[in-house]
């Protein structure tokens, strides 16, 4: 019998993402095993989640250890631990250490809510991203899913899907709208990668 693959998911806030995942494995429409979560931030509302859940979460702070090797090695011991095959990044908002990217080449994900490579980088998260599109004047924007690597928002891309940027568009408005089709796409591609994975694997 095929196990199921071992997803984790880093987040670092309320955890919307995370929740649409848990949805999409709910209708059958994502099939994986939310293996571990893994956060930065000890307040994140993604932990609360987790522990309704019955799934296992750890809380890896940066400042919890001296050097970028030693958050990088607590990291990959968790992932180790709960046998991890895939990583992916809702809403996590630190630079995965080196260790941890060339252990698991290929096999961390993350959805950005913009068509990178505009608006991607160091700081460009959230109603940030929405605040520069607007700015810019851009007529359409929408969400990447791409593989991560140890610059932020730089792996090569896996899929985007567009929307249209809106006459009189606000942030929130504009943000509530991209949050939509990320919910939608990342299941998606979680799956397709799933596949590609437990293929190699068994």
């Amino acid at each position: 019998m095929i196990k199921k693959a071992n997803l984790a998911v880093f987040l670092s806030g309320k955890g919307s993402n995370f929740v649409a995942l848990l949805d999409a494995i709910a209708f059958g429409k994502l099939d994986v095993r939310v293996a571990v979560v893994i956060s930065n931030n000890s307040e994140a509302g993604g932990l609360r989640i987790a522990a309704d859940k019955g799934i296992p979460a750890e809380v890896i702070e940066r400042t919890a250890f001296t050097t970028g090797e030693e958050f990088g090695s607590a990291i990959l011991i968790a992932l180790q631990t709960h046998d991890v095959d895939l990583i992916a990044l809702a809403g996590y908002l630190r630079k995965i250490p080196p260790l941890v990217t060339r252990a698991f080449p290929r096999r961390i994900v993350n959805i950005h809510p913009a068509l990178l490579p505009k608006f991607g980088g160091k700081g460009m998260y959230g109603h940030f991203v929405h605040e520069a599109v607007i700015k810019a004047g851009e007529s359409e924007t929408g969400a990447t899913v791409h593989y991560v690597d140890e610059i932020y928002d730089n792996g090569d891309i896996i899929a985007q899907r567009k929307i249209a940027v809106h006459p009189g568009e606000t942030p929130e408005s504009l943000g509530r709208r991209v949050l939509e089709i990320e919910h939608q796409l990342y299941p998606e591609i979680l799956q397709h990668l799933v596949n590609q994975i437990l293929q190699k694997k068994y």
